[in-house]
């Protein structure tokens, strides 16, 4: 065998490395007039035919720069047609890339299809690697407001406050962002500054309609806020200037039912309780209001009804302990899941309410939960790009169509589980709140039964000082007449069950 010479072995070397020097040339050149093909057809809205293209240059494209140039086009296509969420894989990819110049623009359009899409985990990513310096300023606000959530979900409000107060009027998200401002001032024991940040908010839709849903949320807040400062009486008033026709006009009357029993306003609370707890309200979960309803008897000294009070909880909400805590014990995220979307999905009948393996009125209450109802919402969005896909004839059988079905496929599968285990965490919440709650109970009864001891000592001492017992048994009576109904116990009766039932009695304890 012959002996290659050091000369010739480093002329080999060369010679291959001029050549795949000239081949990568050549491989770029080629890339790059594709790449003019694909800018050209998004230019002209062909972006099924761009898409198709620039997802078969990155499955072959080597050099990084080129193929973070593919990838980032290929977001933007799948953007035109309305597929967000296979877009936002692509900027993802770009950014995980390190490549500097395509990684910038990228961030920008993550931060606009995940917005859009509603999904925190890819803002969250997106608003991380965000330089403020370097996002345009018609994408700022957006940046601005995100990063102010996180700070706040944090704990950093001082520094939420000040990225909140940097989203101008000018922007969609200034009424959000006003909103979430008053509440980290509120948090932070400001509340001066947050009822300044809300009314402001107020001023601002004062041209609104009664029930305009920012409206009337601002009203809760200046509500809460005035409650917070131990303000009563005010918190009184502006809970009442919620509208009934709205869905927060039963939380406005639960809150302020808790005002006026701290302004010892007992009569006007047991008109609230009576609303709260008419038929009309009966998915509603509200095991706090049944005690506390027990609470104002006591301070009143009717036992009777403090009795049948405690005894309606201990029917209502011990079964529903024991089914939470039974179906705590399963361990697939999966059927925690299929018992929250078939609430999103259920009209409401009784023969629907039996489909369920938990109590309605909770998983109600769980699906009203802000990070359930976000999480379902985006999961909605995902299912809707799925559609859109099936139903695209030029998508529906094309490699760009499997590829995007696949992404989305895969997201459906992690959003299920993920909403599964916020399902599973708001259950041990209300497992551990019942909990406390029920031991409550226990403590409340024994405040009656005590209650009724020392009124039975002083009735027997009045008895032995006078000699002999009154004969003077109260009247009770059941009538109806001008649409009034009387219950066989003095001094309450209600015109209509929500919200005209007054308690007229005396205090009894003397």
């Amino acid at each position: 065998m012959k002996k290659i010479s050091n000369l010739t072995f480093l002329g080999l070397i060369f010679s291959f490395s001029l050549s795949f020097s000239i081949a990568n040339a050549q491989n770029a050149k080629s890339y790059t007039s594709e790449i003019t093909k694909a800018i050209n057809l998004i230019k002209s809205r062909k972006n099924i035919s761009a898409a198709q293209l620039l997802l078969s240059l990155s499955k072959v494209a080597t050099i990084s720069s080129q193929k973070a140039r593919i990838k980032y086009l290929l977001g933007i296509s799948f953007m035109e047609i309305n597929l967000n969420q296979t877009a936002a894989i692509q900027f993802v990819e770009v950014i995980r890339s390190g490549d500097v110049t395509w990684t910038k623009l990228s961030i920008e359009k993550l931060l606009i299809v995940t917005d859009r899409l509603g999904d925190e985990t890819l803002l969250n990513f997106a608003v991380q690697r965000a330089d403020i310096n370097q996002i345009p300023e018609a994408s700022r606000e957006i940046l601005y407001f995100r990063l102010a959530e996180i700070k706040h979900k944090l704990g950093s409000t001082a520094d939420a406050i000040d990225l909140y107060a940097k989203v101008t009027s000018k922007s969609r998200y200034f009424f959000s962002a006003l909103y979430n401002m008053g509440l980290a001032q509120a948090e932070t024991n400001q509340p001066a500054q947050a009822l300044q940040s809300f009314n402001r908010l107020l001023e601002s839709r004062k041209d609104s309609g009664i029930t305009d849903t920012n409206k009337v949320t601002t009203q809760m807040a200046i509500a809460r806020t005035l409650y917070q400062s131990k303000n009563w009486n005010k918190s009184i008033e502006a809970y009442s200037k919620i509208p009934r026709d709205h869905a927060l006009w039963h939380d406005a009357l639960f809150e302020k039912t808790w005002a006026m029993l701290r302004a010892a306003r007992f009569r006007s609370t047991l008109s609230n309780f009576q609303s709260l707890h008419s038929s009309f309200y009966e998915d509603f979960y509200l095991p706090e209001t049944l005690l506390l309803r027990a609470i104002v008897y006591l301070y009143i000294c009717q036992y009777d009804e403090m009795d049948k009070v405690l005894s309606l909880y201990e029917k209502q909400y011990a079964p529903v302990l024991d089914n939470i805590s039974l179906f705590l014990q399963n361990t697939n995220l999966e059927s925690y899941f299929l018992e929250i979307n078939k609430t999103y999905q259920m009209k409401k009948s009784a023969d629907n309410k039996k489909q369920f393996l938990l109590p309605y009125n909770v998983l109600k209450h769980i699906a009203e939960e802000g990070d359930v109802r976000r999480s379902h919402a985006y999961l909605k969005k995902i299912y809707e790009e799925k559609l859109a896909i099936e139903v695209n004839a030029l998508l529906k059988n094309s490699a760009v169509g499997s590829y995007a079905k696949r992404i989305v496929n895969n997201r459906i599968k992690n959003a299920k589980l993920v909403l599964g285990e916020m399902v599973k965490n708001h259950l041990i919440q209300i497992k551990d709140e019942l909990t406390d709650l029920s031991e409550q109970s226990s403590y409340i009864r024994y405040e009656m039964i005590n209650g009724r001891k020392e009124a039975l000592k002083k009735k027997t001492i009045a008895i032995n000082l006078s000699g002999q017992e009154s004969n003077t048994i109260p009247q009770q009576y059941f009538d109806i007449q001008d649409g009034y109904e009387y219950y066989p116990f003095q001094g309450e009766y209600w015109l209509d069950e929500i919200g005209n039932y007054h308690f007229l009695g005396k205090q009894s304890c003397e």
